[in-house]
């Protein structure tokens, strides 16, 4: 786990904010409402951020994956999928028609003009 050097002020205790953070995935609650046991959400929402953004979290986690893989609970199969999602046919024809500034076709414009109104 990083470690800060000069004058900065000392990590947090690591675990602590860890638990946080993946008590509030777990939950799916928002980072202000971590409860208090966690330290301060702000303190557990930057060691995230700052995790994520250095890399922390992609190291720990090839850590523990060839943890996993050099004890045999890893399985490397591939499962590959060639589906494919065709568009409607009447999708297809709409980037090739110049589009107007309020969006939509020019084609559905003009034609909007040309229906008569009823009047009731």
């Amino acid at each position: 786990m990083p470690v800060r050097h000069g004058r900065h002020r000392p990590f947090r205790d690591h675990r602590q904010v860890l638990e946080g953070i993946i008590y509030r995935f777990r939950t799916g609650i928002a980072w202000r409402d971590l409860p208090a046991e966690f330290g301060p959400w702000q303190t557990v929402w930057q060691r995230h951020k700052r995790f994520s953004i250095d890399g922390t979290w992609d190291r720990i986690h090839a850590h523990l994956v060839a943890l996993a893989d050099a004890r045999g609970e890893v399985e490397w199969d591939l499962s590959i999928d060639s589906t494919i999602n065709r568009a409607h046919q009447h999708a297809t024809s709409l980037a090739r028609t110049p589009l107007v500034g309020t969006g939509g076709s020019v084609e559905l414009h003009e034609q909007s003009r040309r229906v008569p109104r009823r009047t009731c």
